[in-house]
């Protein structure tokens, strides 16, 4: 009997970036949709550095220790990366954000985590074909889109216009993200 020789497979990375302004139990249902459906080991939760249409945010610190409370309840198999804080600039670029992560782990494949809602946008992106180049789609499907299916429709907007009203933002974030959110006094008037 002939032994085969085995080797490895890459490692296969999600990167699920976003603002995360708060980050919200829809981002932390997508973490386990992709883990659950999709050939990776990993997702790696990436906050932006600057918003990329100068939306105001959170600071960087705050929306980087919220993401890695909602990425607690996963283990090893979501982590948070900070490394458009190392890029730094005006605004977060994918691209220069995927090169970053190819040059920090050359043995490990990329996959870049999108919405459906975000495939007819992508004439809008900068350099996309070279995005999708470094990093193929793995497309979350998204209610009223081509094979989608909703998830609950919540977002950080509809989050933060909560907690300014005075409330604390659950159910849409984790009890953990709340406490930490009242702690800081992020996102009231």
């Amino acid at each position: 009997m002939a032994l085969r020789s085995r080797v490895p497979r890459p490692r296969v990375a999600a990167v699920f970036g976003g603002s995360f302004n708060p980050p919200h139990v829809a981002h932390q249902m997508v973490c386990l949709y992709v883990l659950e459906t999709a050939p990776v080991d990993v997702v790696w939760m990436i906050p932006c550095w600057r918003h990329p249409f100068h939306k105001p945010l959170a600071p960087f610190d705050d929306r980087l220790a919220m993401c890695r409370l909602a990425a607690a309840p996963f283990g090893d198999r979501v982590a948070v990366d900070d490394v458009e804080r190392t890029l730094g600039g005006e605004a977060s670029r994918t691209l220069d954000t995927l090169r970053a992560l190819r040059a920090r782990h050359p043995d490990t494949d990329l996959r870049l985590v999108i919405g459906s809602d975000v495939l007819g946008e992508t004439d809008k992106w900068y350099r996309w074909e070279e995005v999708a180049a470094l990093a193929p789609p793995l497309v979350v499907p998204r209610g009223g889109y081509a094979g989608g299916f909703a998830l609950p429709a919540v977002s950080s907007t509809e989050v933060r216009a909560r907690i300014a009203a005075g409330g604390d933002g659950l159910p849409l974030v984790s009890r953990q993200i709340a406490a930490y959110i009242r702690q800081h006094g992020l996102y009231r008037s």
